[in-house]
């Protein structure tokens, strides 16, 4: 007897619990609280061991604990099943038959009485269905050798330990590009936290993204699901809402976990949401389910690509460490060819497995050379070109033109200018077709008003635009993207080097749009987003767009010189030589020659620089070109001071000073006279040196060069310094270090604070001149400069007995 009513008793609680939860699960301090305030006073503590079956419910309790869960029902807005609002009526005759009974059997007797009054309430107020009911189990089995997103299911995890009560229930809407891995994931944790869900777990796949025919109507879908609850076919209502009230009246008070699986919008999920608390929706689609995380509350988790290391992972799960590891070169070619996608990478390691004997090689070598047929598959579903196609067959004409053309972009990133450029069509207009396109997933964006798509969508989207573009319609696209970057580098390059010698670009055509710059800072931060893009503009221009490639590389030469990148200099500059020499393009080749070499001498490579500029010279003189050859002259210059030829380089800076006067030209001659100074502080005659660079000084501030002036006052400062004037030296220096900050040149900034670092040191400020020394070899290690070297030298000398020889 002591057994049965331990059952009747625990019963008896449940009811009370599911009426809890159905209430809006308060807390044990809301109900405590709702209790008192409908003067029915409850301590929290004896609601907590009322809860855990510790001891008999009374009455009393009965009434206060029923009312105050309705009443909190009442504010949060929850259903309670009218069964269990009952419960006050239904056993307050218990009660009173029991309170002239004394010891444990009145207990035994309660609890008899309660089971049985529970059974005929549930008899009479529920369903046949709730007599079926059955515990479902439709989750798929998880991926084997699952990897990564460990990110992902922490976040995930957070949803469901969250200790605060949950007054509905929890909907996760797991979104990302097609092949990035949303089921995967889904499926993997729904079944790590299976067993919280003991009431049983619900999946449908919905098919959001197959043919229409294939799709899965959300009636469909719940007929299933309630023939899964135990629900015979024949009392499966046939209207859509009735159906769906059944379900959500099946799962009131339950705890089951729902997996809807490639949602094709909010609409088809919306009847599938369970209606009371304690489950937990799983939802993936490829679609961003903003109207499910407006209107439903959902926690949106987002899949980008794979890390490198998390591809590699990967690979090694499902193909054994040991293959993996002997072969690093090649797996790291198969994850690069892969982009980071999941699928990609599955499709690779199912070949690899089928054919063990394969080296890891060949199969690079295959993707390397077949791009996506490399990822080919028998069966649809793992065929990348497949899986990509059910993205874009929503897409209306427009967006899914601007999805093709994408594919042609070079690569980096995209912002609405350039993408309305490459459609020849209105930002306003791009902006919206941008946002379909994000929505659907097949672009994302990384920042506000940035875009991107991973290398294997944008090789699909380039073959789409093969097919549908045609040859022409593909080169106007180029043309106009190239233009778009072109004459936005220019505007950006003259705002940071207002005083370079112009070239003409080409007339802009109609449909491209250009971003406008209110000013240097604007144009710097422009650059420096579009780096990358820039860059593979011009090897893409280098493919039959000759003029776009050496103007796109002179405009990015200002840029690419002050935050040196002359690795990269030299590079483009190599492509603009080429470009001009299949024009027959003297003029670009020698300016290309010439940047070239400039690049050489920041990197000390002295004998390239000499070709280049001596090649330059030549291409000027035959154009007669004074300003051109001047320059180039300064040149050769600093190439002789960087090899200690101190006379030569005085030469060549006079030199060069008579053709700019030649062509009249005061900011070549300012520029000169700067030179020709530092070249006589150089050979010791540091009062020449001042005399030169005062008269640099004045016509620069005359014309507004700022670039020029900071060199000068370098250049006075170094003077001063030779000349003990250490006060006037730290002066100049300061000059100097202020406009190359504002000009965002970082190997000079370098240069002047080692002089600076060099006068402190001389006044005995061994701290200002340490600081000065660290910050400029920071600078220097940052643009890996050899320069370093030397500074750090100080840095070690100055703690020399001797040190004072550091100032002479």
């Amino acid at each position: 007897m002591a057994q049965d009513s331990r059952q009747a008793l625990d019963a008896f609680v449940d009811e009370l619990n599911r009426l809890r939860r159905c209430a809006g699960a308060p807390s044990l301090n809301q109900i405590a609280a709702s209790a008192t305030a409908i003067g029915h006073p409850l301590a929290r503590s004896t609601v907590s061991d009322k809860l855990n079956a510790k001891s008999l419910p009374e009455w009393d309790f009965v009434v206060a604990f029923v009312r105050a869960c309705l009443a909190h029902a009442d504010r949060a807005g929850s259903r309670v099943p009218e069964e269990l609002a009952d419960l006050a009526r239904w056993d307050a005759a218990h009660w009173d038959l029991l309170r002239s009974i004394d010891g444990d059997r009145s207990t035994d007797r309660l609890a008899v009485a309660a089971q049985g009054e529970v059974r005929r309430r549930q008899a009479r107020s529920r369903s046949p269905e709730h007599d079926a009911w059955v515990v479902p189990r439709q989750l798929p089995a998880p991926v084997p050798r699952f990897a990564g997103r460990v990110g992902h299911l922490a976040r995930l995890a957070e949803l469901v330990d969250d200790p605060r009560p949950v007054p509905a229930m929890v909907i996760t809407a797991i979104g990302g590009t097609a092949g990035v891995g949303k089921t995967a994931l889904a499926v993997h944790w729904a079944n790590q936290v299976a067993d919280r869900f003991p009431d049983g777990q619900l999946y449908v796949n919905l098919r959001g993204f197959d043919a229409v025919s294939s799709r899965v109507d959300p009636s469909v879908a719940l007929r299933g699901f309630l023939e899964a609850l135990g629900v015979p076919g024949e009392r499966v209502p046939t209207d859509p809402g009735a159906q769906t009230g059944l379900y959500r009246s099946l799962l009131i008070g339950r705890r089951v976990l729902v997996l809807l699986d490639n949602a094709r919008d909010a609409e088809q999920v919306r009847p599938l949401l369970p209606g009371s608390p304690g489950c937990l929706v799983l939802v993936t689609s490829r679609q961003q389910m903003t109207g499910l995380v407006a209107a439903e509350g959902a926690h949106p988790v987002v899949l980008d690509l794979l890390s490198d290391a998390e591809a590699w992972d990967m690979l090694a799960l499902r193909l054994g460490a040991r293959r993996v590891e002997a072969e690093p070169g090649a797996v790291r070619r198969i994850v690069t060819a892969s982009a980071g996608l999941p699928l990609a990478l599955a499709v690779v390691a199912a070949r690899a497995q089928t054919f063990p004997g394969f080296p890891l090689s060949r199969l690079a070598d295959e993707l390397d050379e077949a791009r996506l047929d490399g990822f080919a598959d028998a069966e649809p579903a793992l065929d990348i070109r497949f899986v990509f196609s059910w993205s874009c067959r929503r897409l209306e004409a427009p967006a899914a033109r601007l999805f093709r053309l994408l594919g042609l972009h070079p690569g980096g990133g995209i912002g609405p200018h350039a993408a309305a450029s490459l459609a020849g069509q209105p930002v306003a207009e791009t902006r919206r077709q941008l946002a379909v396109l994000a929505h659907a997933n097949l672009v994302s964006e990384p920042s506000p008003g940035r875009y991107a798509m991973h290398d294997l969508l944008r090789a699909y989207a380039a073959e789409q635009a093969e097919v549908v573009e045609g040859a022409p319609g593909r080169r106007r696209a180029l043309v106009r993207v190239l233009d778009h970057y072109l004459h936005a580098a220019h505007a950006a390059d003259l705002l940071l080097h207002p005083h370079r010698d112009a070239i003409a670009l080409p007339p802009l055509p109609d449909g491209v749009t250009l971003p406008v710059f209110a000013g240097r800072e604007q144009a710097w931060a422009w650059l420096t987003a579009e780096r990358q893009v820039l860059l593979n503009a011009i090897d893409l221009a280098a493919d039959g767009f000759d003029t776009h490639a050496w103007q796109l590389a002179w405009s990015m030469s200002t840029y690419l010189d002050r935050t040196g990148a002359w690795a990269e200099q030299s590079r483009v500059q190599r492509i603009a030589v080429a470009a001009g020499a299949r024009q027959a393009d003297p003029d670009a080749q020698a300016r290309a020659r010439r940047n070239w070499a400039v690049a050489c001498l920041r990197r000390k490579r002295y004998a390239e620089a000499d070709e280049h500029l001596r090649l330059a010279l030549d291409l000027y003189d035959e154009l007669g070109d004074h300003v051109g050859a001047a320059r180039t002259v300064l040149n050769l210059g600093i190439l002789a001071e960087q090899q200690a030829d101190f006379p030569a380089a005085l030469g060549h800076a006079q030199r060069a000073f008579d053709r700019f006067a030649l062509a009249g030209h005061v900011h070549g001659q300012a520029n000169a006279l700067n030179n020709i100074g530092w070249y006589h502080s150089r050979l010791g005659d540091h009062e020449s040196a001042l005399e030169h660079c005062g008269r640099a000084l004045a016509l620069q501030q005359e014309v507004g060069n700022t670039y020029w002036q900071a060199h000068t006052w370098d250049s006075l400062g170094s003077a001063h310094h030779h000349l003990r004037r250490y006060q006037e030296a730290i002066r100049c220096f300061g000059q100097a270090l202020a406009l190359w900050r504002e000009t965002g040149e970082r190997f000079f900034e370098a240069t002047t604070l080692t002089h600076l670092g060099d006068s402190r040191h001389a006044v005995g400020d061994a701290g200002g001149a340490r600081s000065a020394w660290l910050r400029a070899a920071a600078i220097l290690d940052e643009l890996a400069h050899p320069d370093a070297g030397p500074v750090r030298a100080r840095l070690h000398d100055a703690h020399r007995p001797d040190s004072h020889r550091l100032a002479r």
